[in-house]
């Protein structure tokens, strides 16, 4: 019974159960969506978006943002690409040398904020602008066509005809963030950053560097998110990661992540993925413009944020503090 209980209590339950029953009841209306090509367009969906998500939710985890993740995707694709490109590099050079670009990115930022003590909203806000104008003198905002047979099977082919290879970094990355985050002291210590710095500071623990390591961890993984587009898209385009920003901040919400900090789940965080990739592909099986997307993902996130305040709310009651 109390197991039962605690995994009512999960993050990542309600989010599983809303993305199940979405497919199934969507399912029930229309074949198509539950077809083999379907679901494994969603499967690829999940993948990337995923990828994205995780190096918002790391941020997240610190009580900061992060509004360059689109910037640093879109410079490490373009990178990625015009290296294999241009310069003639092996994918697994320019993919290497586009993930250091990543964590360069990172370390920019998170240097900057720990540094300065600017918000991260301001550093963030403009390392985008910057990431993105560099973006834009390197390509002339030309994409980058030539990309390797190898490259394109990576993004569009799977493991024994199941698994789409493109999941596969994200399940990694995912269960490394899971070890991170609850085994390891530099996980705890970001998970503490949010909850309460002022007394992490009492305990010796280094603010700036967590702060450096979280922003770190969150460009490489947009840079790993770049290169899967690459891959999944089979073209390097400079408007890679332009329509990240929201996507980025409403699966964590919708996993329960508290935007303070201190709170985050990477299983709940993926299912409120799949809940984002499914509504993107009802609407696109049932003809709706697609660009209500962006006001579905606004409205969740609302909703989201409304559900986190009426638990802090109740948790505060609890304990009597209201």
């Amino acid at each position: 019974m109390g197991r039962t209980s605690a995994y009512f209590q999960a993050d990542w339950f309600g989010p599983a159960v809303i993305s199940v029953l979405a497919v199934l009841v969507i399912g029930l209306i229309d074949r198509a969506f539950i077809s083999p090509a379907a679901l494994d367009v969603l499967i690829l969906a999940v993948a990337l978006n995923g990828m994205i998500v995780l190096s918002q939710m790391v941020v997240i985890a610190i009580g900061q943002m992060n509004l360059s993740v689109g910037g640093i995707g879109g410079l490490a694709a373009i990178s990625f690409a015009g290296l294999m490109q241009v310069q003639g590099l092996p994918p697994v050079a320019a993919a290497a040398i586009a993930l250091l670009i990543g964590v360069a990115a990172g370390l920019f930022n998170g240097w900057l904020i720990a540094t300065t003590g600017i918000s991260a909203f301001v550093i963030t806000l403009a390392s985008l602008s910057l990431f993105k104008g560099i973006n834009l003198g390197i390509t002339s905002a030309q994409p980058f066509y030539e990309i390797p047979a190898v490259v394109k099977a990576f993004g569009s082919e799977a493991l024994f005809d199941m698994l789409p290879f493109l999941s596969l970094p994200t399940i990694v990355i995912a269960f490394a963030l899971m070890v991170l985050l609850t085994r390891m002291p530099l996980g705890r210590n970001i998970l503490a950053v949010g909850a309460n710095p002022g007394a992490v500071a009492l305990t010796g623990v280094s603010l700036k560097w967590t702060v450096i390591a979280a922003h770190v961890i969150s460009g490489f993984l947009a840079a790993a998110a770049g290169v899967m587009a690459v891959a999944r898209l089979q073209i390097g385009l400079p408007t890679i990661g332009d329509d990240w920003l929201l996507l980025s901040f409403a699966a964590p919400v919708i996993g329960g992540a508290v935007l303070s900090g201190g709170h985050v789940s990477v299983g709940a965080t993926l299912w409120g993925v799949a809940i984002v990739a499914i509504i993107t592909q009802a609407l696109v099986l049932f003809k709706i413009d697609p660009y209500l997307v962006q006001a579905v993902l606004g409205l969740l996130i609302l909703w989201a944020v409304g559900i986190n305040r009426w638990r802090e709310v109740r948790a505060r009651k609890g304990e009597g503090k209201l």
